[in-house]
């Protein structure tokens, strides 16, 4: 199956993506990345090293033998896309995956428009979904609690995680990492800036703001179109456990799953190792089980193959 490079425009600028029709297609859908420098496929470039996760690209070729078209699109200032990634706050990324949304309607008239979201882009499929934007939403890695609260948790999942030696040093010299990540958010969110540097890093301020304050329940509450909703049993960016939450607040057809010992890259991680795994884990393809359960969702309710 061959893909289309393609661009549309979001506001000011132009966004770059991929597009990936197939023959008579059921559905269509729209892929949206996660936070951070993630470009279409969901790769990203961080602090000079790269980070190929390429799970939208796996999902987006899942789909396809599905018989579902799908376009997914590089970030702004990520990639080909226009923009500046470092002061884009979340009205923008939102924005963004409304342009999408519009170009793949009008690319595919006529035909049901799913919202495939990772992490951060759960969010922006299920404000599409409640919008009566799209009849569908895959939430895959989608918090259900305040953004604040669910930076907090990842912090104690990552210390809880730290190599014995880094615990016996922290408890060595007196260190707090909760008290500390606490003390650098609180400078970044009260900031009036959009970018301000911690420890001599640019770090995007704005989005920030807008990410600790972002609440995913009322949306979540409204969608009455069909949802599928994925985590992995060892996430530890977003709870597990808001897979559950999610399905209480959605009004529509609500399928969910926690799948075993998944992290949030959608690999295996059966020791719980969490971040200092991820350049080892995605060297592995993104896992079947979260493929199949979507397409399996696909076929069931869309009329797949």
């Amino acid at each position: 199956m061959s893909s289309e490079d393609v661009t549309f425009r979001s506001g000011d600028g132009t966004l770059a993506g991929t597009f990936l029709p197939v023959p008579d297609p059921v559905a269509t859908a729209l892929l949206i990345t996660g936070s951070g420098p993630a470009d279409r496929n969901s790769d990203a470039k961080v602090l000079g090293r790269s980070l190929r996760t390429g799970v939208t690209r796996a999902v987006a070729e899942a789909l396809a033998g599905a018989r579902v078209s799908s376009l997914r699109y590089d970030k702004r200032g990520v990639g080909a896309s226009e923009g500046d990634a470092l002061r884009a706050g979340m009205a923008d990324r939102r924005a963004d995956a409304r342009a999408a949304r519009a170009w793949l309607a009008g690319r595919e008239p006529g035909r049901p428009v799913l919202a495939i979201g990772h992490s951060e882009g759960a969010w922006y499929a299920a404000e599409l979904a409640a919008d009566g934007l799209a009849d569908g939403a895959v939430l895959l890695a989608g918090g259900a609690r305040p953004g604040g609260q669910v930076l907090s948790w990842q912090v104690d999942q990552i210390v809880a995680r730290l190599p014995a030696l880094a615990r016996l040093l922290i408890r060595i010299t007196r260190q707090d990492p909760v008290a500390t990540q606490r003390r650098r958010l609180a400078r970044i969110t009260s900031s009036p800036s959009d970018v301000v540097r911690v420890q001599g890093i640019r770090m995007n301020a704005r989005w920030m703001r807008d990410f600790v304050a972002y609440d995913p329940a009322p949306v979540l509450a409204r969608i009455a179109v069909p949802v599928l909703a994925i985590t992995g049993g060892q996430d530890i960016q977003v709870p597990p456990a808001d897979v559950q939450e999610a399905g209480r607040l959605v009004q529509g057809p609500f399928e969910g799953h926690v799948t075993g010992n998944l992290s949030h890259l959608f690999r295996p991680d059966p020791a719980s190792r969490g971040l200092r795994d991820y350049r080892r884990s995605v060297r592995q393809p993104v896992s079947p089980e979260l493929l199949t359960l979507i397409t399996g969702w696909v076929a069931r309710t869309w009329g797949g193959s």
